[in-house]
């Protein structure tokens, strides 16, 4: 997640926090299950794979997690666990996947700039991951990521280790996106909106170059081009409003979606 002072200037900022934290509390627990089930109106859930935390307003060093086997399209608030930093449950009922502890707890302990983290299995991300490679900025949305994600090339399995998960954390770095190589897809923001967009972005950009390079051999753009483009689409903010007009079409298909979660 990089900027400098040639980021150009957008007339329009990120909401701030509210002011009361359980307020505050429920809109990222209820922001998380509606970002689940917009996920899974795209198709880019898979099975049981795929998880999704927030920090917790109240004790930033606890987040907020969806239960194992709770179906991304039918998530609710009730479905969210709330989880210390050794895994231990404080909230919530269900089933705490030891991947997911093992994957974000390592994030989100390097990363205290990080509020959501967002992993997914979706198909065309886990067909790009497979090859190992970074994306290559083809196409403007493509730029968001140009620099700011990392390919973690090691497979050894379902993670479930302390060691799995910092290795996890290591490769991302300060980057706001990372490929797992057989495996699938990683994103994190600063909010839980951002970070559900770069989710979907990510997948995007994986699909468009796996189609590109199906069809012939695309033209990547000059760095100097990718970096400024980096630094118009690939900010917070932007990814922040992105992630709005993706739910103003959600809610608007599901309009009674906002008063039952």
């Amino acid at each position: 997640m990089q900027a400098n002072e040639e980021t150009p200037k957008y007339p329009m900022t990120i909401p701030p926090a509210m002011e009361d934290v359980r307020e505050e509390t429920e809109r990222r627990r209820r922001e998380l299950a509606i970002g689940c089930r917009l996920l899974s109106s795209l198709n880019l859930d898979w099975g049981t794979a795929g998880h999704i935390t927030v920090r917790d307003a109240r004790q930033p060093d606890c987040f907020w997690v969806n239960a194992y086997g709770r179906h991304f399209g039918t998530l609710t608030t009730n479905d969210l666990l709330l989880v210390d930093k050794s895994g231990k449950v404080l909230a919530g009922d269900g089933i705490l996947n030891p991947a997911s502890f093992a994957v974000h707890a390592a994030i989100h302990e390097a990363r205290p700039d990080v509020l959501a983290i967002a992993h997914g299995h979706s198909t065309h991300g886990k067909a790009w991951a497979s090859l190992g490679r970074q994306l290559d900025p083809i196409t403007q949305d493509a730029c968001a990521f140009f620099d700011d994600h990392a390919v973690l090339e090691l497979y050894s399995g379902i993670v479930l280790s302390d060691e799995e998960g910092k290795l996890i954390a290591r490769t991302l770095g300060s980057r706001k996106a990372l490929l797992l190589q057989n495996h699938g897809l990683l994103t994190v923001g600063t909010t839980i909106e951002s970070c559900i967009f770069w989710l979907v972005s990510l997948d995007n950009a994986c699909r468009v170059q796996l189609l590109a390079e199906a069809a012939g051999q695309p033209r990547a753009l000059p760095e100097e081009v990718a970096r400024r483009t980096l630094r118009a689409i690939g900010r917070e903010v932007v990814a922040y409003f992105g992630y709005q007009n993706l739910r103003q079409k959600f809610i608007a298909d599901h309009p009674s979606l906002e008063h039952c979660l």
